[in-house]
């Protein structure tokens, strides 16, 4: 299962070239070309690596960062920047990133980074249930090979369900660890997302405890 990257450069050739090299390389990339556009592909997708141009036309990458770390995204980042003061790269490292590299760009030296990063963020935490595949650090699902897509809330769900194996999880702490205190909670939406689970482990792997909650089993 290969791992998912947010490409953020505003520079369309270069752009296109790590994009290709990183899809020859077995990843799955989504290219942004400004901050708008990578915010928007962060709330409809889950990555497992950020790559972030710092110099951009509408805010910098080092901003864009510090945004998406106040919202508990805790993505590994990699900052792809022309600038080497020692203040500039101190600020980045302070909005949250885990490394950089400097242009010109040696892709070799891009990958390798890239590989060490991934490696220290999730390793090989896995589980298996019933010929599903978890991977814990990324929360991403596999059967027979075929990743799972799911939405950000039903990967919530699930793994509030995986921390709480065979154990009741009320609603009250579903509502609070899937919904931010301005969102409007669903009990339609939640009924859905459990609905969407069993499909994936069965109908047995989750009890409908009435009244109170939910309890996975497996």
């Amino acid at each position: 299962m290969s791992y998912r990257l947010l490409l953020l450069e505003d520079d369309r050739l270069f752009g296109e070239t790590i994009e290709e090299f990183l899809q020859e390389e077995g990843y799955k990339v989504d290219w942004a070309l400004c901050a708008k556009e990578a915010l928007d592909f962060c709330y409809y997708s889950r990555y497992d690596l950020y790559l972030f141009d710092v110099k951009l036309p509408d805010i910098d990458g080092f901003e864009l960062l510090a945004q998406l770390r106040s919202s508990e995204d805790n993505t590994p980042t990699i900052f792809i920047t022309s600038k080497k003061e020692k203040e500039d790269l101190l600020q980045g490292f302070n909005k949250g990133a885990d490394d950089y590299i400097t242009k010109p760009v040696d892709l070799d030296e891009l990958l390798v980074r890239i590989q060490a990063l991934l490696r220290r963020s999730y390793g090989e935490d896995v589980i298996e249930i019933d010929g599903v595949r978890v991977q814990l650090a990324q929360m991403r699902i596999s059967k027979d090979g075929e990743e799972i897509e799911l939405n950000p809330k039903e990967l919530r769900l699930l793994e509030l369900f995986l921390k709480n194996r065979k154990k009741i999880v009320t609603k009250e702490q579903i509502y609070e660890f899937l919904w931010k205190p301005e969102e409007i909670i669903s009990d339609g939406a939640l009924r859905v997302y459990v609905n969407t689970l069993k499909k994936i482990f069965g109908k047995e792997a989750i009890t409908n405890i009435r009244g109170v909650g939910y309890k996975f089993e497996k």
